[in-house]
């Protein structure tokens, strides 16, 4: 029997305003009132309802599953039965794994923020499922050595990656160039840890073909035609997965839902299909043979996403969606340098103020998850695993705004914020948000506030829409004037 694994990244970046915790009106998802309720009704829900979760791999990012959570408490309560009720089925291995906290690009991360964005994501769905995740999805499927020696270090048991990302397999004490696509995806792979420790963690390719079909081919289509394609990809070996945005079934594709419940519900079983998840099927088929991983250039990383590395997440490598003719996206780098140097800025400031109240700053950024998580039992068993002393009330609120400052920096670096057309977006907009309350937390502080700096950095992103400006008139006309509370989240 061949096993078939389908896997859905489901995530929309975190839409709320940084001040007040809402999700403000988005005109383009009417007539829906924002774009998360708009997704929820035509996939998160509908999927729900034929009980896909249930057959399918799939990760939520956190910041998702934290809306869900309040605004659709059925929808997240039946994400969470499904991952029982296929851990139950499958040997222990739910259907569920993790992500990375706030979909930023990982190999574009520094080392620091780069462990504090896996921490969150597996405290996270530690919290929400009840158990330890056996993999994290890695937001664009970004990865370089150093990104997965840190999931080895994690302790995680296997990543997804796209056939693009394969760049040699040895097998016996052979390399074999499997470069361009060319990985055999019905065989799971070891990568090993470059430390030369013999520690690994096994790689997934999914099949690309099946991807862009089931994406952009209209795959979707036809229960039977879809299951046709599977029956034809297994005549090459005993694995057939695939990986897509989960938003596929149902949102960008209507009735995808359902396509997919029937396929995987009736007509791939009886076309000989076990429906699995990877965690079983590595109980029963583990690597034997190593890969090496296309590192990008320059060693930045590899994805999913773009075919020049992660270029589309920092320049203007010709990766964009839409827009008009004679665009481009040479603001990408010039934003991403001015978020650096606020990042780098803030990161002194919190490591200095942060000191004087914290054992270890850094570690305490890594367990602030927890507050975030459960505010009103935390806190007080956060501070008294972190402050060097019993701490005044003010000092108390000065830690969490510190710690509020430093989550800022961190969702500022959302990926959505480079992926689309104009730096005009809504999405890029929201990254700016989060740097305008960074900077906001900072005048709270009492720290000198580097805004003229910022904005000097900012202005040389140029939109793509003169009547936009550059980046800097955006950020001052649709980022500033959400500052609407003089509290963080985490101190009321």
């Amino acid at each position: 029997m061949t096993a078939l694994i389908i896997h859905g990244h489901f995530y929309q970046p975190p839409r709320e305003n940084p001040w007040t915790g809402e999700v403000e009106a988005e005109p383009s998802a009417a007539p829906y009132h924002d774009w998360n309720e708009r997704v929820h009704a035509e996939s998160y829900a509908p999927n729900a309802a034929v009980n896909n979760y249930a057959r399918i791999s799939f990760n939520f990012g956190p910041t998702l599953l934290s809306w869900l959570e309040r605004h659709h408490p059925d929808t997240y309560q039946h994400i969470l039965k499904a991952d029982r009720e296929s851990a139950a089925q499958r040997g222990g291995h739910g259907n569920a794994i993790a992500q990375a906290y706030g979909h930023a690009i990982l190999p574009l991360c520094n080392e620091r923020d780069r462990l504090t964005q896996v921490v969150w994501g597996i405290a996270d769905f530690r919290f929400r499922f009840g158990r330890e995740p056996e993999a994290l999805w890695l937001p664009e499927t970004a990865a370089n050595d150093a990104t997965l020696a840190l999931l080895i270090d994690q302790g995680l048991r296997y990543v997804i990656l796209a056939p693009e990302q394969a760049k040699r397999i040895r097998v016996g004490s052979e390399w074999l160039d499997v470069s361009g696509g060319k990985v055999d995806t019905t065989r799971a792979v070891r990568f090993e840890h470059p430390d030369s420790s013999g520690r690994s963690i096994t790689v997934f390719f999914y099949n690309g073909a099946l991807a862009r079909a089931i994406a952009f081919e209209k795959a979707l289509t036809s229960s039977r035609g879809l299951v046709e394609l599977f029956r034809r990809a297994a005549q090459r070996g005993d694995l057939v997965n695939v990986a897509t945005d989960g938003e596929t079934y149902g949102h960008h594709f209507k009735f995808g839902d359902l396509a997919l419940a029937h396929a995987l519900g009736v007509e791939a079983r009886q076309a000989g299909f076990g429906i699995t998840n990877y965690g079983e099927y590595l109980d029963r088929h583990p690597p034997e043979s190593a890969v090496e991983i296309e590192n990008g250039p320059e060693g930045e990383g590899s994805s999913w996403g773009c075919a020049h590395g992660v270029g589309r997440w920092t320049r203007d490598c010709g990766c964009h969606t839409g827009g008009e003719p004679g665009w481009n996206q040479a603001w990408r780098d010039p934003l991403r340098v001015a978020l650096n140097f606020l990042r780098d800025d803030a990161a002194l400031k919190f490591e200095n103020g942060a000191g004087e109240l914290l054992r270890d700053p850094w570690v305490a950024r890594n367990d602030y998850i927890s507050v975030l998580l459960d505010p009103e039992r935390e806190r007080k068993e956060f501070l008294a695993r972190h402050a060097v002393r019993a701490l005044s009330e003010t000092e108390h609120v000065r830690v969490l705004q510190l710690l509020e400052m430093q989550r800022s920096a961190l969702l500022m670096f959302t990926s959505c914020g480079w992926f689309f057309s104009d730096l005009a977006g809504i999405e890029t907009i929201q990254v700016l948000r989060y740097a305008a309350r960074l900077l906001d937390l900072q005048k709270q502080l009492g720290f000198d506030v580097p805004r003229k700096e910022f904005l000097e950095l900012l202005a040389n992103a140029k939109s793509n829409r003169p009547d936009k400006g550059n980046g800097a008139e955006i950020f001052v006309r649709s980022a500033e004037p959400h500052s609407v509370s003089p509290e963080p989240a985490g101190v009321s």
